[in-house]
């Protein structure tokens, strides 16, 4: 039996915060070769992981369907494998865009779920299904039979983040009708997963880095989320989840422990300082955007993770040489933890965009909320930024917010700056960059690089997640109880789809999106741009005309100067529409809204939140619509 957490100091913890609503406001962003660059490399990025991705991705034609290849990489280091953990994460990235409008992605989610269904079943050396503890084997071969030889076993968080994905999709067929599937298909796969949580949280294991086994502050944050959330899709297929209820206070009571006072401790067991990206990861991963800047899941905005991003990101100015002179304050590459010699100890493209990530979060989320707090926690991380920071609560009214804001921004973008300069000529990232010159190294077109390129590119555009829900379960017991409880282990054998779903948009029309199909087509060639439409219903009266205004500078960066005018050519009593179509670089995410001008000028903008979409990637299309309703 694996050592239990109940070793554990017994915390006793009273916790409170107040989160003040206001209105958005923006702060404008220079452009420059920073966005060009994200405009390309969000294309290479997306194509990146789709050929990572069995059987039709070009670099993975011997894996099963839906398959993730950790990387095209055979040798020195052999990474041709799957691993729950980056497939989980790589699959919620996509499922986002999915539900942000790329329904080109709709076929190869159900090819996921279809083989994570059957790699449930299989039995492997951590165990099989019927007791569930096969569910912690950390990677299978791409043709889905168990990988056998040595290797750090079990690993606790690829169930967590697997069922976050399932959910994440299931919820999009909630939404859109279809909840017969997401109960029939979804469910049984998602079960799995959370009964193991439920059941084997408080259990050490090995950690994300497949290094230390102990107890991990990144597995046991995704843990947390995935029971919560598990709970609420469950009764939303009609079922429960009473394992869940039971025991995701107590993950989250544990999950305290990991404060140091000054840092979050990224593992108990190891011997290492602690100082560690998978702290960065865990913050970002469990973000929601409904919490506020809450101290007890370490949301990216808290006190506790601003302080941590400086601890963490700190530890590595001064051993890497590529990061010689970079001040305080400052962007630098990060890597996984200081004390690393894995190929000799390097930064990691997904550690330093995890490190940009984590400052979007925290922006999103103080413009959300209408203002940010310094406290004496996170006074050195604010202070880096703007030597006259202070402790206290700022308005978004205020020119202190307005600075500071400018200040965090600038350092999110330089971390995103050190990855295009140590980014392939084409864009292909691998798994890491030499410390000494930034060359690539180590495993080549890493699946988990890419992800976690558009998902900070996301971020910085303001494409948030969904909530995750929180703030229901942000609570934190009296005292820490080491328990465990017993779900339900069976097999997930129902996995037929329908030929078509059908997704409704925002403004009540729908959109038929093909899913499984057996014809072939012949190859076509992915475009550089798409002609977007943009269709809106609003009712206007003589003199008043509509503008689109967004994120990005092809929609005049929310200038409302430079926002693009519709046409209402087409406009009738019974059906007013207003329309213009724009070309856009594909992969390119952002957020928009409508405006009204009337005829004197006055602006009215439309209500929150910002709409959002990405501009698909999918070979040989060339145009889009978007149909929405003035809000």
């Amino acid at each position: 039996m694996m050592a239990s957490h109940f070793w554990a100091a017994l915390w006793v913890l009273t916790l409170g915060y107040a989160v003040v609503v206001a209105p958005q406001i923006l702060v404008p962003r220079a452009t420059g070769s920073l966005d060009a660059w994200l405009v390309s490399e969000t294309a290479v990025a997306k194509q990146g992981i789709l050929d990572n991705i069995g059987s039709a991705g070009a670099y993975a034609a011997t894996a099963k369907p839906g398959i993730v290849v950790a990387s095209p990489s055979t040798s020195d280091p052999d990474y041709y494998y799957t691993w729950t953990r980056d497939s989980a994460l790589v699959f919620k990235t996509l499922v986002d865009m999915f539900k942000n409008g790329d329904s080109g992605l709709l076929n190869i989610i159900e090819e996921y779920i279809d083989a994570q269904a059957y790699i449930q079943t299989v039995s492997n050396p951590s165990g099989d299904l019927s007791g569930g503890s096969g569910l912690g084997e950390p990677k299978f071969n791409v043709d889905e039979t168990a990988f056998t030889d040595s290797w750090g076993r079990p690993q606790r968080d690829g169930p967590a983040l697997r069922a976050t994905a399932l959910v994440s999709f299931g919820q999009w067929l909630i939404d859109n009708g279809y909840t017969t599937y997401a109960t029939n298909i979804v469910w049984p796969v998602v079960r799995n997963d959370l009964s193991y949580v439920a059941q084997y949280w408080n259990q050490t294991g090995f950690d994300l880095w497949e290094e230390v086994s102990g107890s991990s502050f990144f597995t046991v944050a995704a843990q947390h989320r995935a029971l919560v959330e598990g709970s609420t899709f469950a009764s939303q297929v009609g079922s429960s989840c009473s394992y869940c209820d039971s025991q995701a206070p107590q993950v989250l009571c544990f999950l305290q422990s990991f404060w140091t006072g000054s840092y979050i401790l990224a593992n108990f067991g190891g011997g290492r300082s602690g100082k560690d990206a998978n702290t960065l990861l865990a913050t970002i991963q469990t973000f929601d955007p409904e919490a506020g800047c809450d101290d007890t899941t370490f949301q990216p905005c808290s006190a506790r993770a601003l302080a941590n991003h400086k601890v963490v990101t700190d530890s590595f100015r001064a051993i890497y040489p590529v990061n010689s002179g970079i001040a305080a304050g400052k962007a630098v590459s990060v890597g996984r933890y200081p004390e690393d010699t894995y190929y000799n100890g390097n930064p990691w493209y997904l550690c330093t965009l995890a490190a940009a990530e984590q400052l979007y979060d925290a922006i999103y989320t103080w413009n959300r909320i209408g203002s940010l707090t310094i406290t004496s926690v996170s006074l050195g991380f604010f202070q880096d930024l703007y030597s006259s920071a202070a402790t206290g609560t700022y308005s978004s009214s205020s020119d202190t917010y307005t600075s500071i804001l400018s200040a965090v921004t600038a350092y999110a973008d330089g971390y995103l700056s050190n990855v295009e300069q140590y980014a392939a000529s084409n864009g292909s990232l691998f798994e890491q960059f030499s410390k000494s010159d930034g060359s690539q190294l180590s495993a080549r077109d890493l699946t988990w690089s890419y992800a976690a390129l558009l998902t900070a590119n996301d971020r910085r555009n303001a494409i948030v997640p969904a909530p995750w829900g929180e703030t229901s379960a942000s609570s934190v017991p009296g005292q820490c109880q080491y328990t465990s409880d017993v779900g339900t282990f069976s097999s997930a054998t129902n996995t037929a789809w329908p030929t078509t779903l059908t997704s409704r948009s925002g403004s009540g029309t729908t959109t038929t999106t093909s899913a499984k199909t057996t014809s072939t087509t012949a190859p076509c060639t992915t475009p550089t741009a798409v002609a977007v439409t943009f269709n809106v219903i609003a009712t206007t009266v003589y003199g008043q005309n509509i503008k689109l205004a967004g994120s990005i500078s092809e929609l005049g960066s929310w200038s409302p100067s430079s926002a693009i005018a519709l046409s209402s050519s087409l406009y009738t009593t019974s059906n007013p529409l207003w329309f213009v179509t724009v070309t856009l670089p594909v992969g390119t995410g952002f957020t928009y809204k409508y405006i009204q001008v009337a005829s004197d000028g006055t602006i009215t903008w439309e209500s929150d939140p910002n709409l959002s979409y990405t501009v698909p990637t999918t070979c040989g299309t060339t145009a889009v619509t978007i149909s929405d309703t003035w809000r």
